[in-house]
């Protein structure tokens, strides 16, 4: 299997309506959409591009829910209401398989992926306790699991993917996620990072599935999974999501009293990356425009979680009206940047549920009420959402770009 690096196209974050984002796909003699940008337009909603972004939304949150996981083990806390939130993207992997598979082939499918998930706790039970041989043996487990999950999909997908290449590209997965259980049980700064490393490999995995499973089944999977429109809403897809498992890391870091700060800094690279994605399609003004308003929103969520922390109302409240201007000013930049394409309000009012989730998902951090881990889920569910309407709206606006 061959992997092709994925680069951000060219992004805004946050947009309104989907009606205010898509052009039509009409070709009456009215329409105004010309080929090109019906043609991006599909490309970026096919059912191709749109199993894509999920297996790349899904691969991406296992790495963040594993990490958080282990990451609460290492600091002896309770793993049952991360490992929930783990089972539940397991889950939603498995019926995404049977969905092509069929319900035996998804619970093979789910039977594999539990149990590499239980020899990386068997690894961080190991790490934790000192035991080199606990932990080799997990490493061997490991392994062994990857010829398999080689062999399922080899068979499943009548020989698309070799078991050989499967097993391959398994390594990176498996290498870069222990990595970032080392660093969590050494304690160094750089365990954040090495987490978004291991995050960062799985776009290339869902990538990759896409393509066979999209070869494997044409008339269930129409489109190209490759093509530019789809690996814009992929890319999109991974760093939206990423933004909001990596802010809520770092709040959660600054609650329990640990310096957050190299936290913040992983953070500060999805944002720079996002803002890069900006620069390209709308130039570097436009670029720093973005990046001045997204690091404000950040800087918000900040005083919102140390009000939080202090249990200053006042403080609290005077986030909250912050994150709203923010809304009102972020929607005013996007209607200005598409020329109206999409509308202030309409940005503002899809900016609603980013708000209201994250900080859902501090208020449970600050009372370390275990529902924090779901409700950081479900914030970060929000973003691939956001990221189709926001896909459908950059290729209308340059379809040139996004066609085919």
């Amino acid at each position: 299997m061959t992997r092709k690096p994925l680069r951000l196209l060219g992004a805004l974050v946050i947009v309104g309506s989907l009606a205010a984002a898509c052009g039509s796909d009409s070709k009456s003699a009215d329409s105004t959409t010309t080929t090109a940008e019906a043609t991006a337009s599909q490309g970026a909603d096919t059912a191709a591009s749109q199993l894509r972004s999920g297996l790349t939304a899904l691969l991406q949150e296992h790495v963040y829910l594993a990490g958080i996981t282990t990451g609460e083990a290492l600091a002896g806390r309770s793993i049952d209401a991360p490992a929930a939130a783990l089972e539940a993207n397991t889950q939603a992997l498995q019926d995404a398989i049977s969905s092509l598979y069929g319900d035996a082939g998804g619970k093979q499918f789910g039977d594999l992926w539990r149990k590499h998930i239980g020899f990386f706790v068997d690894y961080t039970k190991g790490k934790a306790a000192n035991d080199s041989a606990a932990t080799a043996k997990a490493v061997a487990d490991l392994d062994q699991y990857r010829a398999d999950f080689g062999a399922f999909l080899e068979s499943a997908t009548e020989g698309g993917l070799t078991k050989e290449a499967v097993a391959e590209e398994l390594k990176p997965h498996v290498a870069t996620l222990a990595a970032a259980v080392d660093a969590q049980a050494a304690k160094s700064p750089d365990a954040v990072d090495k987490l978004k490393a291991a995050a960062d490999h799985m776009s290339m995995t869902a990538e990759i599935l896409a393509g066979a499973f999209a070869k494997q089944f044409p008339d269930k999977l129409a489109g190209d999974p490759a093509s530019p429109a789809a690996t814009l809403r992929a890319t999109l897809t991974a760093a939206l999501q990423e933004h909001v498992y990596l802010a809520g890391i770092t709040t959660g870091t600054a609650l329990s009293g640990a310096d957050f700060t190299p936290a913040a800094n992983v953070l500060e690279k999805n944002t720079q990356a996002l803002q890069d994605a900006v620069a390209s399609i709308y130039g570097d003004a436009g670029g720093k425009q973005f990046g001045d308003l997204w690091r404000k929103h950040i800087g918000f969520f900040v005083d919102y979680t140390k009000a939080k922390a202090a249990g200053d109302t006042a403080a609290q409240s005077k986030a909250v009206a912050d994150l709203d201007q923010y809304r009102a000013d972020f929607g005013a930049f996007l209607e200005s940047a598409t020329e109206g394409g999409l509308t202030k309000m309409a940005v503002a009012d899809e900016l609603k549920p980013h708000v209201a989730t994250l900080a859902a998902a501090v208020d449970a951090q600050a009372a370390k009420d275990s529902s924090q881990f779901g409700k950081l889920r479900t914030a970060a569910g929000h973003m691939p959402m956001t990221a189709s309407i926001l896909a459908g709206a950059i290729v209308k606006q340059f379809p040139d770009k996004f066609e085919g």
